[in-house]
């Protein structure tokens, strides 16, 4: 099938590759219709690792990935060929301890697509569990129901900062992971997010999303602004999306006593955590590893119109512009947020 693959470092392809994939009794397989470009993508391509996840071979990518069910194994119950659906890209091993703990996303043995060495889905078809395709609403377009990967990022962030209504929330970086944090946090019962970033395009569609209010840390001082809007006390919650190591080190300067933090982004070097800082605040602090549990409240928020993601969704790529489209994010200019390339139906 065609496909674009990752030959090496800064080096894409679109070419025929053979996948081997059967259809299992509890698996469908799906025409891929849409597929988001993740910053995890852009990595691996420029850089052609993240972590001890390292690019060896000729590898698909994509993940963020919605389609059509074009055919159902024997003892699939819940879906009918015809189906729009998006997909959980993390396939756990269902007899692992952390599985059985219900946090899958733990798993060390997950298969994740486009994660060294799993191919990814920028291709025709997949074959996918049945357990982790899940039905698009009516009225969800492919394009948002590509775009519930990210957003379950957001939605599991929101979860562990355990959000109290009325709380107000501060989110560091106005990137796509930042966006759908913020969005994930109002619909979860903040009354206000604080939303923090460099490039004002961004800032400005941010603005435009809800009770967010814009702050460009580049002429604005972030404590000042947070300690303006709640009378000295400061935020309920950080959510640190921008993964710069400096914004990471800084997050409890604008919290409130006894907040949470919760580090979302992944800095590429080390952070210095200022424990002092913490301790006296008694924060909490919660990380983020992907996500687990969430895509169905996530498609329900979407579905019921409390959560919108369509203007997060700034360019669109034919599959035939799929290295254009790679190229283009990454360098992404500062109006842009999220690209995706349509497949051929």
């Amino acid at each position: 099938m065609a496909a674009l693959v990752l030959e090496k470092v800064k080096e894409l392809s679109l070419r025929d590759i053979t996948v081997e994939e059967s259809l299992g009794p509890h698996d469908v397989r799906i025409a891929i219709h849409t597929v988001g470009v993740c910053g995890s993508d852009v990595h691996y391509y420029q850089h052609g690792a993240i972590g001890p996840f390292v690019v060896n071979k000729p590898m698909i990518l994509g993940h963020e990935a919605s389609g059509t069910i074009i055919e159902v194994g024997e003892q699939v119950g819940a879906l009918r060929v015809g189906d729009r659906v998006c997909m959980e890209p993390g396939i756990p091993n269902p007899n692992s301890q952390a599985t059985r703990l219900g946090l899958y996303n733990l798993d060390p043995a997950v298969v994740f697509w486009a994660t060294p060495p799993v191919h990814g889905i920028l291709r025709p078809t997949v074959v996918h569990p049945a357990n982790f395709t899940f039905k698009l609403p009516d009225n969800i377009s492919f394009a948002e129901g590509a775009m519930v990967e990210p957003l379950a990022v957001g939605m599991h962030a929101a979860n562990k900062a355990r959000i109290k209504p009325g709380d107000v929330a501060v989110v560091v970086g106005a990137g796509p992971i930042g966006m759908v944090t913020a969005l994930s946090a109002l619909a979860g019962g903040c009354s206000q997010v604080i939303l923090t970033d460099v490039e004002q395009p961004k800032l400005d569609l941010g603005a435009t999303l809800g009770a967010i209010t814009p702050v460009n840390i580049s002429e604005q001082n972030l404590v000042e602004v947070v300690s303006g809007l709640t009378d000295g006390w400061g935020a309920d919650i950080v959510f640190e999306c921008s993964g710069n190591a400096r914004a990471a080190a800084g997050v409890f300067e604008p919290l409130c006593p006894a907040g949470c933090v919760v580090y979302v982004g992944m800095p590429g070097a080390p952070v210095p955590y200022n424990v002092v800082a913490a301790q006296i605040k008694e924060a909490r602090v919660e990380h983020v590893f992907r996500y687990a549990h969430v895509y169905p409240r996530a498609l329900s928020l979407m579905g019921s119109g409390r959560l919108n993601v369509k203007p997060l969704i700034t360019d669109k790529f034919t599959f035939e512009e799929s290295i254009e489209a790679f190229d283009f994010a990454s360098h992404m200019p500062p109006a842009s947020v999220k690209a995706q390339i349509e497949l051929p139906q």
